[in-house]
């Protein structure tokens, strides 16, 4: 394995709607057996479908430092959930010597670069997603699959 990648890239249901991000690159990477998929929201124990949900006060290192929250648009506080997966996700990438990270841009979890500013209007900001920035701390390699790396 090469990679992990955003489970919801690959085509799979895990999406807070029930949908999926489907990627034909990533899902090409999944099928040539060089990308793992995961999703740190199911992974922390998030129904699918839920609510959709955004750091509110900061990016995913304030919510890693405990200063910032990831809030479900019905207003539940879902940072243990966000936090839970992003420690499976390291977890799993460091079991396997898994070195780079392919992730959904935009996601309060897998977010790189840029992720929702907490409004629940579709503006942005800078910033990474709680996993994103877990995975940097690791030393894994991130990237969206904006970028043009595979």
């Amino acid at each position: 394995m090469e990679y992990i990648i955003s489970a919801c890239l690959c085509g799979i249901n895990c999406k807070y709607s029930g949908k999926n991000n489907f990627n034909e690159k990533a899902a090409q990477l999944f099928n040539k057996g060089l990308a793992l998929p995961i999703c740190p929201e199911v992974f922390g124990g998030l129904s699918t479908p839920r609510a959709s949900a955004e750091i509110v006060n900061g990016d995913g290192m304030d919510v890693l430092k405990g200063i910032a929250k990831v809030i479900s648009k019905d207003g539940i506080d879902c940072t243990e959930a966000f936090i839970k997966g992003a420690e499976k996700t390291v977890e799993i990438a460091k079991k396997l010597n898994i070195q780079k990270a392919i992730l959904k841009a935009n996601s309060p979890s897998c977010g790189y670069g840029q992720i929702y500013d907490g409004s629940f209007s579709g503006q942005k900001r800078k910033g990474n997603g709680v996993t994103a920035q877990l995975l940097l701390r690791n030393d894994i390699e991130v990237y969206n699959e904006l970028y043009k790396i595979y």
